[in-house]
């Protein structure tokens, strides 16, 4: 969150997972028929809803790891599918319009995790705690 932006409200949040599960449970049963979809494990981390509840941001990553350039693709050739069945199965005045972004937050928190392990980084940690018991 960035300066001079609010949190999200509670009802941002409560539809933002509900449209987690729906669109999950979408994925997960496979309707498709688009190439890039067809056989990929999908997992849908996080569903960013604007205040107006007029647009979304859906958050995707590959189970498992790997390009997600296809998967991205293809969910974007599938938005009005999805967007009609979550009209179905919610009850919102006006459906929100989908957009489809990579989930980077594993990679970052992997990068952290590598550099947290550096050789630079145990050597300033043992030097800490040399200090502190002298």
């Amino acid at each position: 969150m960035s300066r001079g932006q609010k949190p999200p409200s509670q009802r941002q949040l409560r539809v933002g997972e509900e449209l987690r599960h729906i669109i999950a449970r979408l994925i997960e049963r496979g309707e498709f028929r688009d190439p890039d979809l067809a056989g990929r494990a999908i997992t849908v981390t996080e569903v960013r809803v604007s205040p107006d509840l007029q647009n979304a941001t859906v958050f995707v990553v590959p189970l498992g790891g790997g390009d997600c350039a296809p998967i991205l693709v293809g969910l974007r050739r599938a938005k009005a599918f999805l967007r009609h069945e979550v009209g179905r199965q919610m009850q919102l005045r006006v459906v929100p319009n989908l957009s489809f972004e990579a989930d980077l937050s594993f990679d970052e928190a992997g990068r952290i995790e590598a550099l947290l392990r550096s050789p630079d980084v145990a050597r300033d940690l043992s030097n800490k705690d040399e200090s502190d018991g002298a």
